[in-house]
């Protein structure tokens, strides 16, 4: 298991919210409902997408957009088109503008797909997604993120987004969990070409798996954060010397390696605290503290508060 598969495995989706629009130009759809994080692309025809107070960014067919925060967005032919409907969330939308007034019943053309009515088989086809992510684990991801990533079409992505495109207007069997499952695909194949870049800023520690005993060593913290870990284990999983280790390490992750052992233990618990039935000597135990004293001190050092507060929190209605 390395970074991303703790990121993203915890919070694959389910129950998805699909939208599929089909539009003729000029056209303007304008998001406003707070999401997590969303992704779109346009399957034919070209768009620009407009976070509210940015510059209109190009969005070419096959591109994906990744928006992050509860900032409303715009996606149109053309940034100059006036919003012809608004999207509030998967149930509630409408027409603006000239002509009757449309809401959510008079927009749908099918199975997760709206549009007006007039739309012909040449018009632009937009396809939408929410993705829910949560929790602690999801938050250390999405804080990684810009409010806006736009990952250019490529050999990786085109199977999928044609895919999906297919599965989206689909009502067999199982259609919820494919289409959980291929936009988990979209998703991570997209993070990886985001990650690659220069201008990008995964996650700590998230470049230092290139190197080979580095990322042994975050590798092995992941895959059992609640092993005793010390900078002498964990220089033996990569088979550096303790002061080596910790000099490289610190260098490629940006962190001492027991400060970044204690931050992503904080992390795990964070989210594990607000398990149904949790307990904070459980909690201690899971992420490697048989002293639940000891595991209070480190996570209120760590992120400000006492496990207990988490819990009671976790515990309101």
């Amino acid at each position: 298991m390395d970074l991303l598969d703790d990121h993203l495995g915890g919070v694959r989706t389910r129950g998805a919210v699909f939208c599929r629009s089909l539009v003729e130009p000029p056209w303007s759809l304008r998001f406003i409902g707070p999401v997590p994080l969303a992704l779109a692309t346009v399957l034919t025809g070209d768009a620009w997408i407009t976070l509210d107070g940015a510059a209109p960014v190009p969005l070419r067919k096959g591109d994906i957009a990744l928006v992050r925060g509860t900032r409303p967005f715009t996606v149109a032919d053309d940034p100059a088109t006036p919003v012809g409907i608004v999207i509030e969330d998967e149930s509630t939308c409408h027409t603006v503008g000239d002509g009757p007034a449309l809401g959510a019943d008079g927009l749908v053309l099918g199975p997760r797909t709206w549009g007006l009515g007039t739309a012909a088989a040449g018009a632009d086809t937009f396809l939408f997604a929410e993705y829910p992510l949560r929790g602690d684990v999801g938050d250390r991801l999405l804080d990684s993120l810009p409010d806006l990533v736009i990952v250019p079409d490529g050999p990786e992505l085109a199977p999928l987004t044609a895919l999906l495109a297919v599965e989206t207007t689909r009502v067999d069997p199982g259609q919820q969990i494919v289409l959980d499952r291929l936009l988990d695909m979209l998703l991570v194949k997209a993070l990886r070409s985001w990650f690659a870049r220069p201008e990008a800023e995964p996650p700590a520690g998230y470049r230092a798996l290139a190197d080979p005993r580095i990322g042994s060593a975050l590798r092995a913290v992941h895959d059992e954060p609640g092993r005793p870990w010390t900078v002498a284990t964990l220089a033996a999983e990569a088979g550096m010397s303790r002061a080596a280790f910790a000099r490289v390490f610190t260098e490629l992750v940006g962190m001492a390696p027991m400060a970044y052992v204690t931050e992503w233990r904080m992390t795990l618990a964070t989210d594990m605290l607000r398990e149904r039935g949790a307990s904070v000597a459980a909690v201690a135990r899971r992420v490697g503290y048989s002293d639940g004293f000891a595991f209070s001190n480190a996570f209120k050092r760590v992120r400000g508060r006492s496990p207990s507060a988490v819990l009671a929190e976790a515990r309101q209605p």
